[in-house]
Formats: C-alpha cells, sequence, structure tokens
C-alpha cells in the first residue's frame, strides 16, 4: 500500500492534487468565458455561409417590407435555421432599398433552409396579405459569400447613438484578389482602426457567384457621417498608409483596383437589425 502524505487539514497529497486540478480547470473556463465576452478571445474560423441580399421595393412600399421583416420574417427564419446577421438601408435611399446579411451553415443547409421557409403555411399567409395592396419587393439581388481569414466574426450589437456604416466593394484586376486580401489583412485593416474606423467584416464570394474571383466586399462602422469622412482623410494623408500601397502596387505591377473600381455607400441600420 502506498504511503500518503496529509497536510494539517488532514487532506491527503493525491486529493489535494484533485482540488487544484478542477480549481485550474475552473478558472480556465472562467477567463475563457470572460475573453468571450469582452471579445479579447481569438476568433475561430468561422465556414458559415453569408448571403447578400438586396431588395428593391416600389414608391410607397417600403415601410410594409420592414414590418414583413420587424415582425415575422426574422423570427421565420431563425425557425428554418437561417441566422439573422443584419439589416441596413442606404443614407441617401433613392432607390427604396433593403440590404440584409443572413447566414447558413452551408450551402447545401441554405438550399434547404429556403426551401422549408417558403413551403411554410404561416410565411405564405404572411406573404399573401403583405402583398394584398401589391407586390412589396420589386428586385432582389443575392451573393452567397464567405469571411475572409481576417475579417472579424459579425456579432449582434447595438452601439448608443447610433452609428453610419459604410459598404465598400472592391473590383481588382484579374488575379489580383490575393494580394488585396494580403494589404487589407497585414496593414490596411490596423490603419482603419488607427484612425477611428471599425472593421465589421470582410467578405469574399463563393467561387460559383459572379466576378468571385475579383470582389472584396466589406463593411466598416463610423460614429457618424462626418466622423467617417475625418477618418477617411486622416487615413490617406497617413504616411504608413502611403508607404504601404506604394509597396503593394510596386509589388503587383500597377493598382491593386481597376479604374473605378471602389465603390461606397453610406448605410444605416433598421431598428430590427441585430446590428446596429
Amino acid at each position: 500500500m502506498g504511503f500518503r502524505s496529509r497536510d494539517k487539514n488532514g487532506l491527503t497529497t493525491t486529493r489535494l492534487l484533485d482540488v487544484l486540478c478542477e480549481m485550474n480547470r475552473l478558472l480556465a473556463l472562467f477567463f475563457g468565458m470572460l475573453a468571450l465576452v469582452t471579445g479579447t478571445a481569438a476568433e475561430p474560423n468561422d465556414s458559415k455561409v453569408y448571403e447578400l441580399r438586396i431588395y428593391y421595393s416600389p414608391e410607397g412600399k417600403l415601410d410594409t417590407l420592414h414590418a414583413r421583416f420587424r415582425d415575422h420574417t426574422m423570427r421565420l427564419f431563425e425557425k428554418h435555421g437561417i441566422q439573422n446577421v443584419g439589416y441596413w438601408v442606404p443614407i441617401d435611399n433613392k432607390e427604396n432599398k433593403l440590404a440584409y446579411i443572413i447566414a447558413h451553415p452551408s450551402r447545401e443547409a441554405a438550399k434547404e433552409n429556403w426551401a422549408a421557409f417558403f413551403k411554410d403555411p404561416e410565411w405564405q399567409k404572411v406573404a399573401k396579405e403583405s402583398e394584398a395592396n401589391g407586390k412589396i419587393v420589386a428586385k432582389v439581388e443575392s451573393y452567397f459569400m464567405q469571411l475572409t481569414d481576417y475579417s472579424p466574426v459579425p456579432k449582434a450589437e447595438a452601439a448608443t447613438g447610433g452609428r453610419v456604416f459604410e459598404f465598400r466593394t472592391y473590383t481588382t484586376p484579374p488575379g489580383g484578389l490575393d494580394a488585396i486580401n494580403t494589404r487589407f489583412r497585414e496593414h490596411t485593416m490596423k490603419l482603419f482602426e488607427k484612425h477611428g474606423m471599425q472593421n465589421v467584416a470582410y467578405f469574399n464570394r463563393m467561387k460559383d457567384q459572379k466576378d468571385a474571383d475579383i470582389t472584396l466586399f466589406y463593411i466598416l462602422a463610423h460614429k457618424s457621417e462626418e466622423a467617417g469622412k475625418a477618418s477617411f482623410d486622416a487615413f490617406r494623408k497617413d504616411p504608413d498608409w502611403i508607404a504601404v500601397r506604394k509597396a503593394s502596387e510596386e509589388k503587383a505591377g500597377g493598382s491593386l483596383t481597376i479604374k473605378d473600381g471602389v465603390k461606397s455607400e453610406l448605410y444605416k441600420a433598421t431598428d430590427y437589425s441585430p446590428i446596429r
């Protein structure tokens, strides 16, 4: 029979080690949860499929479309495994647009989720009632995307005071997508943060989508429209950015975007968007 020493409280060495191990496990669990809450933990590789959908509503119908999403559609999406990520409208909404991003576990799941959603009797009833006075969606654009390997994972959050979201789409020359992803990964994101811009999410289109090999789409958040303009003015004048841009273009043999290949549009979140 082995010898087991006891401390003054009567605990055996073996038992004491067990207690210490359990304490260490609980501490690790606590700090892991704390890191997730505070956002300091390294983000896991996010393999979800994201879908950007842009709806164009006929004149006078946008409020009805908002009401349908707010009161019914979002809940029915979640019922059928579709994650609501964010809903936005352009600040200057001349085209009556609603842009939103949802997420699916995979492309196959997306197909199944949409099929189940459209077959749902509750959705069919809601759609019929909401369109009693005419269609409320005239046109739909849709792109399947995945987060870049350097993107934050978009999380539901509502900032005080309201934020302005900037949707930016870059079109690269053929073969240039890796170069621009590298520049964002290694330099641009940090410089954006330096100048007060929040990196919300960065996406590349999935391979079977139109212009997948030449398109980067990303979302920034600003405290206000004026703050966003000031941030970009400071960013463009930053010597670090000027040096990075010059070096990356020399390496690529020219600009990393085509002529007129940078598109920007300012959005505000809807009152029902998880990200606001």
